[in-house]
């Protein structure tokens, strides 16, 4: 393949996955990871992409653009997405009062919840619709403006229901964590409810399997600072675990729980 080529190709794999680990790209090529990182200069001085820790984003024009439906997103990832569920409901108790966002990562969760006594704030219909199955757990739906591509509810009414409460775990989901840049999400709307989510929250779970890492979404939400926990998938790599462990925070992957006592 010609080096041209090679770029060109770069190029398109990064616009479309929006961000890629040098690694992948070395593998996909058959070429050194130094090969790579040449590419990858070279063509962040042709301003055709972003060069990130471990790899590339991509800058193509961003905006405040619609989020996938979530059909689509139902049908993404969806093995990574049931493993971290799993994951998730070992951490909640009888009488935990928690919040589960409108990701469909979130909505595995409740479908694996027992039913038990439990008290779940949430924005997302197919959560509640979902917990409504489970007589002894008390649900709190936000209301708000319905985002029908996301079956989520947004704005100030969602944003202001999380002012009368106080929950002990929050298990929310984004569109990238990225591990200078922090949590994100792919418009503002989400943005602001999860960060209301953050702030009345003991403990804070991002529920992100390894394909967000090193993605950055339109819409900042939080430092990784303001996170307490990952939960992630067993195909993570060491080197996103070591590096969110430097960041202060918890990994959950597989049964072991990194950087827990």
């Amino acid at each position: 393949m010609l080096v041209a080529e090679r770029h060109q190709k770069i190029i398109e794999i990064v616009n479309d996955r929006k961000s890629v680990r040098v690694t992948e790209l070395s593998k996909a090529f058959s070429v050194t990871d130094e090969t790579i990182r040449r590419d990858l200069e070279k063509l962040e001085r042709d301003k055709k992409l972003a060069r990130s820790h471990g790899g590339a984003v991509s800058i193509e024009s961003q905006q405040d653009t619609p989020e996938m439906t979530y059909e689509e997103r139902e049908i993404m990832h969806v093995e990574e997405k049931k493993e971290i569920a799993k994951k998730a409901v070992k951490h909640i108790v009888e009488e935990d009062k928690i919040i589960l966002d409108a990701s469909t990562t979130a909505w595995y969760v409740a479908k694996n919840l027992p039913n038990m006594n439990l008290t779940v704030l949430t924005n997302s219909v197919k959560v509640t619709l979902e917990l409504s199955k489970k007589n002894k757990i008390t649900v709190i739906s936000t209301g708000g403006t319905l985002l029908n591509r996301s079956l989520s509810y947004v704005g100030p009414l969602a944003e202001n229901a999380f002012d009368f409460y106080h929950v002990n775990k929050a298990f929310l989901s984004c569109k990238g964590i990225h591990p200078v840049r922090g949590i994100s999400e792919s418009n503002e709307q989400q943005a602001r409810v999860k960060q209301k989510m953050i702030e009345i929250t003991d403990t804070t779970y991002v529920l992100a399997d390894h394909h967000k890492y090193e993605v950055q979404g339109f819409a900042h939400v939080s430092a990784l600072s303001k996170i307490d926990r990952v939960i992630t998938d067993s195909a993570a790599p060491k080197e996103m675990i070591l590096e969110l462990e430097e960041k202060g925070i918890h990994v959950i992957q597989n049964d072991y729980d990194h950087g827990l006592s």
